[in-house]
């Protein structure tokens, strides 16, 4: 996959645009999953995560010629860095405040890191080693694309418990169900998470 992203980031800077636009169609579920996250915190959902990837990549195209990266995980750094940049715009609009707070940048950039090992960490196991820890942290986009095809429920109750850390009984409040039926839920979440990951893992 890695090798993949190489020979499509070259290809892209020689300036093809088709390549480019694949390439960045690539990030699509994994940039929305970590706006959705930001958006819920801070707007309380009422911004569509994909306006704002929409907003990413036009960022991304219009500055493609000074990435200066030649690797995927450089790329991914890259794009979290313009979605943070892109937050903390919608932010600021939502909020009716115009003064660019570089510290809202730099939270959010810290916030998107942190979502992003949160990603990486679902399905790992406890008891794994590190190193296999850190090989299945770079997956995080590979977990995004698998969560992308769970159904809106199964989503929400794993982003709530695993991205944001909310214990069960807050996820209940929040989806507004019961305990038992969340813990039901986030199990059965789970497991199709799981059976999905292994479908979109080469």
């Amino acid at each position: 996959m890695e090798s993949n992203v190489e020979s499509l980031i070259q290809l892209a800077r020689g300036g093809d645009q088709a390549v480019l636009g694949q390439l960045l169609s690539s990030y699509r579920n994994y940039l929305r999953l970590l706006a959705k996250i930001e958006i819920g915190r801070r707007l309380q959902g009422k911004v569509d995560a994909s306006d704002v990837v929409q907003e990413t990549f036009l960022e991304a195209h219009r500055h493609f010629p000074n990435f200066q990266g030649d690797v995927g995980g450089q790329l991914t750094q890259w794009l979290r860095a313009i979605l943070a940049a892109t937050l903390a715009n919608t932010v600021r609009r939502y909020l009716g405040t115009q003064a660019r707070d570089l510290r809202l940048e730099r939270d959010l950039a810290a916030d998107l890191d942190q979502s992003t090992c949160a990603l990486g960490q679902i399905l790992v196991d406890p008891h794994s080693s590190p190193s296999q820890q850190v090989m299945r942290g770079e997956q995080s986009l590979l977990v995004a694309e698998a969560m992308a095809r769970l159904p809106d429920d199964y989503q929400t109750v794993l982003v709530l418990r695993h991205l944001e850390g909310l214990t069960f009984p807050q996820v209940a409040e929040r989806m507004g169900r019961s305990l038992d039926s969340v813990e039901k839920l986030w199990l059965r979440g789970l497991t199709r998470l799981k059976r999905e990951f292994a479908e979109v893992t080469p």
